[in-house]
């Protein structure tokens, strides 16, 4: 058992009998009455994002959660198939548990978050940033970088996501897999 004390973002607590993990906290002290914690928290079997206070002190179970490395396969209507980088086991996950499943392509790793207990796996998180081809986007020309102004672009995954003018088909972009952005183009 532990404390709202023990509270850090990205930790994994057991409430209302689910598994969240922390996604933000503030410890708030008022000038009248007893201090409390207010929290922002993501079920790992829903998605679902809540807020929920908590007085201060109060006891809470901590949840063990492991990361382990694991590689994608492919994609088939079973699902996702991962396999371990380490055992070469292989796992496969509903496409509800990856974060963002449109950027898997073959080979990429990932993260596989499993509960310690009872070897559940919880979600599937990928780099926050990962490298992609551009397949497809009508042509750029040079100097169309003063404006802000975007265009579409068909990623070798398959995707289409809004790049700036001056991308050019074949060009490598970082893409940001939290957002789903385009955030720089690699040489």
């Amino acid at each position: 058992m532990a404390t709202t004390s023990n509270f850090r973002n990205g930790g994994c607590i057991e409430f209302n009998n689910d598994l969240y993990t922390i996604l933000e906290f503030q410890h708030v002290k008022p000038g009248k009455g007893g201090a409390f914690v207010r929290t922002k928290l993501k079920s790992l079997t829903t998605g679902k994002v809540v807020e929920n206070t908590f007085n201060a002190g109060v006891k809470v179970t901590i949840a063990r959660v492991e990361r382990r490395p694991h590689q994608f396969i492919y994609k088939d209507n079973l699902g996702y198939h991962f396999m371990d980088s380490g055992s070469f086991e292989q796992i496969t996950l509903e496409e509800t548990l990856i974060n963002a499943p449109q950027f898997l392509k073959e080979g990429q790793d990932v993260e596989i978050l499993f509960h310690q207990e009872t070897e559940r796996p919880l979600g599937c998180e990928l780099p926050p940033f990962i490298a992609l081809k551009v397949t497809y986007t009508e042509p750029g020309f040079k100097g169309d970088t003063a404006t802000k102004t975007l265009k579409p672009a068909t990623l070798e995954t398959g995707v289409q996501i809004q790049v700036p003018l001056f991308i050019d088909n074949n060009d490598m972009l970082k893409i940001d897999t939290r957002t789903g952005t385009y955030a720089e183009r690699i040489n």
